[in-house]
């Protein structure tokens, strides 16, 4: 369980040449009714995820019922702690469901318009389902869709940005010692792990609020609720004021919910599902993004050498807590590559489109099998911070080894054959018109 994927250890056996095809390729070999929306099938994911948080919400409402009942009289509680095994399991349970049925409306993907032709049905059903996990819709979107324009692009991406060396202070890897790097990045065990909880439990909010590990182009104090923040033009500023509204309306709906029933019940309804949703160790929102992009066998660019192919290639397919992350998370960890290069099109097809890049990707294409918490604690310890040069970089540990190497003949080799950005993302206007109306 706790071991590395095969794919996983085929990268690191294999020195990295990045990805010479053309996004032209790549669009040509998806067959092009996946990338239709089909509205009323959208309308069905939508109505079964409100179902299910309804569903769960309900069972945690039966929860002291079906315990006074003794499961109806199936299972006898006859001693208190028989009662109170039966109530932490039960409120378990729940916790968990709801907290999945959160990340659902999250992971959807409606921000990229991907659910309906409408621009108006896209935004305000996103609109209802984030502000109802307290996710600032419009901000999000803005953000998040400059990511997926920028991906892997150390200068331009827009969250989980690398470190540089030079942010730590250390010396060039010419001279760095193994004292060097001990001082500055040895950590114990307990302490790696209290790093580890303060990324699950507060990262989502340092990354709205403060733009924590998001990109340094942006000035100190950038965050995604000021209407007049770095992240955002004249135009988007009533979108985000809007957000804001939305989650103040919310925060409000909340405290009449916690005056009618008790502080209690906020926080057994729907607080601890929100922190499991957005935050904690177990947190789905904030592991499922970053080791979508924080790998230490996935490369990062610099300007000379990135394109939107290099970049959108650079993340990996997990399969994310199995069935469960297909069935609520819609795809989104299995089929992130797809996502990348298709965010047009709706997650039911994103299955479809993995299948159709994949050969035309081949070994530029990522997958790993690993136990999604041992990856996300390799991530966490491997991927400390890259060189402040070299136009194609992979993470080093807190040893300063990357574990993938580039192979830097074969990159040169590339460049005098003539690669050039502009040519490899280079598409017809009809595929352009599609690409551009999902960051809209």
């Amino acid at each position: 369980m706790f071991k590395n994927g095969p794919e996983y250890e085929q990268r690191l056996a294999r020195p990295f040449v990045p990805p010479t095809i053309t996004l032209k390729q790549l669009h040509d070999a998806v067959p092009k009714h996946v990338l239709q929306k089909d509205p009323l099938r959208s309308t069905g994911y939508v109505l079964r995820d409100v179902f299910f948080c309804i569903l769960f919400f309900a069972f945690g409402a039966s929860i002291e019922p079906i315990i006074a009942s003794s499961f109806w009289g199936y299972l006898p509680l006859t001693s208190t702690w028989h009662v109170s095994l039966a109530r932490t399991t039960l409120w378990l349970v729940y916790w968990w469901w709801q907290g999945i049925a959160f990340a659902s409306f999250f992971c959807i993907g409606l921000g990229h318009g991907t659910l309906y032709r409408s621009w108006w049905a896209n935004n305000i059903l996103g609109f209802l389902l984030d502000t109802f996990v307290l996710a600032p819709f419009f901000a999000w979107k803005v953000s998040h869709n400059a990511h997926h324009k920028a991906v892997n692009s150390i200068e331009r991406d827009e969250n989980y940005v690398p470190h540089l060396r030079s942010h730590y202070k250390l010396p060039p890897k010419e001279r760095a010692t193994t004292a060097d790097y001990a001082e500055v990045l040895e950590e114990t065990p307990l302490f790696t792990m209290v790093r580890m909880f303060v990324m699950q439990a507060m990262g989502w909010w340092l990354y709205l609020t403060y733009n924590a590990l998001g990109s340094k182009m942006y000035p100190k104090g950038t965050n995604h609720f000021s209407p007049y923040s770095a992240l955002f033009k004249k135009e988007q500023r009533l979108g985000i004021l809007m957000s804001d509204l939305g989650l103040i309306g919310m925060m409000s709906l909340l405290y009449l919910f916690a005056r009618s029933y008790g502080w209690s019940a906020l926080l057994k309804y729907y607080f601890v599902p929100y922190v499991l949703c957005n935050h904690c160790v177990l947190s789905f929102t904030v592991m499922i993004t970053f080791l979508h992009h924080s790998d230490p066998t996935i490369p990062h660019y610099r300007k000379e050498e990135w394109s939107f192919l290099r970049g959108a290639a650079a993340t990996v397919d997990r399969p994310t807590l199995g069935w469960i992350g297909r069935f609520f998370f819609h795809n989104v960890a299995h089929d992130h590559v797809a996502h990348h290069f298709f965010s047009h099109v709706p997650f039911y097809n994103q299955p479809a489109v993995t299948e159709a890049i994949r050969g035309v990707l081949g070994e530029n294409y990522n997958y790993d099998s690993t136990n999604t918490f041992y990856a996300l604690y390799r991530s966490f310890t491997e991927c400390v911070f890259i060189e402040d040069e070299g136009s194609i970089v992979f993470y080093k540990n807190k040893y300063g080894i990357a574990v993938r190497e580039v192979a830097e003949g074969t990159v040169a080799a590339i460049k005098e054959a003539g690669w050039a950005q502009e040519k490899q993302d280079e598409l017809s206007d009809s595929e352009l018109a599609s690409v551009a109306a999902a960051y809209e």
